[in-house]
């Protein structure tokens, strides 16, 4: 992929002001809030569809309502065109479109027994931030201003202290979902993907946070052709069977077809699933009230210095966040539904706090009870056994980690995530490096089995309570080269030449190592002095390199699939006599091979013997030979 996508996909003309109005109501979901309760809402223990109340993975955050027309827009003929389209529910923004399909396209060579569609992601983007707000996206697709959802301070929503110092969403008190796939930092931590090929992993960017999430749904080895799977994605993005059937209603919409329309230029929500009076209808194109002024310090978004506050609850979304009076009267604003408190629409109880600025509601002064998350003190190790295994082969030791109290008793029902940190290539069985298990009723998380990837040495799984900081152990693993404990011959028949002349057969070998083929296993082949001697022998057999120079020792053989390895062709100089040809393996597998150099007539060859001109040896013609044939070229290598 390009390091850039330095083009301009089909970019319409400036955002009306109608446009910016709509933009100032937008309100978002929150997406996969996996810091509330981990990255595989189903896990190796968990894998029926989540249900309402369940631990959402979004902490109950809102999300779009508005589902798609009963008749779907005749799509364009071509989804590249430069001629405009009215905007429509099945248009969506040029280059938002060409991320959802660049991902897509990814997944389906990286992980092909998903069955991801493009549709189903433009249907989660849809949900969560109205196609990254009708587009509003720049040449590389990253959001023109930030989406930001709601603060994540246990008021209405999850409470996830901040995770990321702020750099993602801003806020170094709470976490808030961000971009227009409304990911939570401490998620995009470790879902985070690169999509366009800059060098950085950034949640505003529609072709990182596409690829994000085709990856996030296609974890714990989902099928999403499977109607069951499909649904258990779905709601590990956003743990609601509203919310489910909402993305459902918009993937069959898009299935039916969909054009390409300008950037900037899309259609946008209005319905929000915490509004009173939820709007379940067709979104519009265009809002209701002609856009606010913006106030000082706020852009015509409703944004902080270009943020655009997705919570429904500040006063970053109304003018000055009028509390609502009866409590469904629009604030001055007037163009985004929210709880009344400060946004601008005052659709909740009419007690909003939005003259403070602080965009939060006042903490409940009632303590909510201690959860089980709140009760662990640590993270301990439960008799991991020694984690060590061959390049490409499944550990048979698993990481186990028990959740404790101060007083060392278990803590059953909270969720632990195991991380595999550094350059590696291993990762657990289901080709992730993250995975995210329930403890059980003592306390323990059992991770999934590793699968040592081709790069030896060590790695670190790192273990994390989800929802709280903890202390927690390192568990460090170790890769070893691929190995084989045995090396036979396929062909016992000794090898015999005479000198200067090339041996007839190709000495084949087969690796095995605890009577399984070794395969892909390093050999090393040697012409060796004596058997008590293995000092690389001057004379005598020999192979060739690239170059047809002589080499008595080879490094780069390796088995095959099967465990099996032809060796290159030998040759003879003058020399007569036995000679030593030594293969070894990592794993300590030997074996010697005995090479025979006679100086008997090749024209009556024993078995084995090569019958082709003997290198340095004149030819004269004998039975059978053409006497027009001219004899060999002399060569004899040198030690």
């Amino acid at each position: 992929m390009a390091a850039y996508f330095r083009r301009r996909l089909y970019r319409g003309a400036a955002t009306t002001a109608v446009a910016a109005a709509a933009v100032a109501a937008l309100t978002a979901s929150q997406a996969p809030v996996d810091a509330v309760d981990g990255q595989d809402r189903p896990t190796a223990t968990d894998t029926g569809p989540a249900s309402d109340g369940d631990g959402a993975a979004t902490g109950n955050s809102p999300y779009y309502t508005d589902l798609p027309p009963l008749s779907t827009a005749d799509p364009a003929p071509d989804t590249e065109a430069t001629t405009p389209h009215p905007p429509s529910e099945a248009g969506i923004p040029a280059t938002v479109l060409d991320a959802y399909k660049k991902a897509a396209a990814e997944l389906r060579a990286a992980k092909p027994g998903c069955n991801l569609p493009w549709e189903l992601l433009a249907a989660i983007g849809k949900v969560e931030s109205g196609q990254a707000r009708g587009g509003r996206v720049d040449a590389e697709g990253t959001t023109t201003s930030k989406i930001l959802g709601p603060v994540l301070d246990g008021n209405g929503f999850a409470r996830i202290p901040d995770t990321d110092h702020g750099v993602w969403d801003g806020d170094t008190t709470y976490d808030r979902a961000v971009g227009p796939m409304q990911f939570i930092p401490s998620t995009w931590a470790w879902a985070g993907r690169d999509g366009n090929g800059d060098g950085v992993k950034d949640p505003n960017n529609i072709y990182d946070a596409a690829l994000a999430a085709g990856h996030y749904l296609c974890r714990n080895g989902w099928d999403l052709s499977d109607p069951d799977d499909l649904d258990r994605a779905i709601l590990s993005y956003n743990n609601s069977q509203d919310y489910l059937h909402t993305v459902l209603s918009w993937l069959e919409y898009y299935r039916k077809g969909t054009h390409t329309i300008p950037d900037g230029t899309g259609p946008l929500p209005s319905g929000r699933s915490d509004s009173t009076g939820t709007h379940r209808g067709p979104s519009s194109p265009t809002p209701s009230a002609p856009p606010a002024s913006p106030r000082p310090g706020h852009d015509a978004d409703g944004g902080d210095k270009g943020e655009d506050d997705q919570d429904g609850k500040g006063s970053q979304q109304g003018q000055d966040g009028k509390e609502g009076q009866d409590g469904t009267a629009p604030g001055d604003s007037g163009t985004a539904p929210g709880t009344g408190t400060g946004n601008g629409s005052g659709s909740g109880n009419g007690t909003g706090n939005g003259s403070d600025g602080t965009g939060r509601t006042p903490p409940d002064s009632t303590t909510p009870p201690a959860t089980p998350t709140d009760r662990v003190h640590h993270l301990a190790d439960a008799d991991t056994g020694e984690l060590t295994a061959m390049a490409g082969d499944t550990f048979e030791q698993r990481i186990r980690a028990r959740a404790e109290t101060e007083d060392g008793e278990g803590v059953a029902e909270v969720r632990v995530r195991f991380v595999i940190t550094g350059d590696t290539d291993t990762t657990f069985a289901d080709g992730e490096k993250v995975a995210t298990v329930l403890t059980d009723d003592s306390g323990v998380a059992e991770a999934p089995a590793l699968r040592a990837g081709e790069q030896i040495g060590e790695i670190t799984v790192r273990t994390v309570l989800v929802g709280r900081t903890v202390p927690g152990p390192e568990y460090q693993a170790t890769v070893t080269e691929r190995a084989a404990d045995t090396l036979v011959r396929t062909d016992e028949a000794t090898p015999v030449c005479t000198p200067g002349g090339a041996f007839a057969e190709q000495i084949e070998v087969r690796a095995t190592y605890h009577g399984a083929p070794a395969d892909r296993v390093a050999v090393t082949a040697t012409l060796v002095k004596s058997a008590d001697d293995p000092a690389e022998n001057d004379k005598g057999p020999y192979f060739e390199d690239a170059d047809g120079t002589p080499v008595r020792t080879l490094t780069d053989l390796r088995t095959d699939d099967q465990g099996r390895l032809k060796l290159p062709k030998l040759y003879a100089d003058d020399t007569t006599g036995t000679f030593l040809l030594r293969l070894t393996t990592a794993g300590g597998a030997t074996l010697t091979v005995e090479l025979e150099v006679t100086g008997d007539d090749p024209a009556d060859p024993s078995p084995g013997t090569s019958t082709e001109p003997g290198r340095g040896t004149s030819t004269e013609p004998t039975p059978g030979t053409s006497a027009g044939a001219s004899p060999a070229a002399s060569r004899s290598p040198s030690a």
